[in-house]
């Protein structure tokens, strides 16, 4: 490759998460080859996204309209408000269609070595949030990671003072699980948060 264009988009494209120089490479060729198809259709999509799609004051979610329709659903539980680490971890639990509550997205979690304090992430937007009355319970919905369960920790500590129930994620056994092909971390995960067989 000797065109300095196709060098660039190609380094802009290996920056994306699971995309390598080799990757990134392939993908441009590919976009190359059905440039009407999808290369120009891509390119619209990426300028309309770009332009219209903002972050959810109230609750961190990405939308065309703000605040989102996540918190614009009157139909939603108000007195629920589920924190996540991000929009990713966000849409994951809309997708299953689980939970019908309100969402607060911190923006990543605490880590000493990545030097995240709390002030870096929206912790005291959070407390604020809680301060202001009509939650009645937090579920604390970050990762099993030593950085999910920090932030988690110090979030609970943070939220102990506004009265509201404060609630985690079970952790343990996937649905269709084998215990063979779990790792060490989860089985005594699903050991701690055992419950009575019914």
């Amino acid at each position: 490759m000797s065109s300095s264009p196709l060098d660039h988009l190609t380094q802009l494209l290996a920056k994306l998460p699971g995309l390598g120089p080799r990757s990134a490479r392939r993908a441009v060729l590919d976009l190359l080859k059905r440039r009407e198809a999808v290369m120009l259709p891509l390119i619209e999509s990426l300028r309309d996204v770009a332009v219209q799609v903002q972050s959810c004051p109230l609750c961190g979610n990405w939308d065309v309209v703000s605040p989102c329709s996540i918190c614009r659903d009157e139909k939603r539980d108000e007195t629920i408000l589920c924190v996540v680490e991000d929009v990713a971890d966000l849409w994951a639990l809309e997708r299953s269609r689980a939970f019908k509550g309100r969402y607060h997205v911190l923006g990543g979690t605490l880590s000493a070595l990545d030097g995240i304090r709390p002030a870096d992430l929206k912790i005291d937007k959070l407390v604020a949030r809680v301060s202001n009355g009509g939650i009645q319970e937090v579920i604390l919905a970050l990762g099993a990671t030593v950085e999910g369960q920090t932030t988690a920790h110090y979030v609970a500590e943070r939220l102990a003072r506004t009265g509201v129930s404060i609630t985690r994620l079970a952790h343990g056994l996937p649905v269709g699980g084998e215990l063979d092909y779990l790792d060490d971390g989860t089985l005594t995960a699903a050991l701690r948060a055992r419950q009575k067989a019914e």
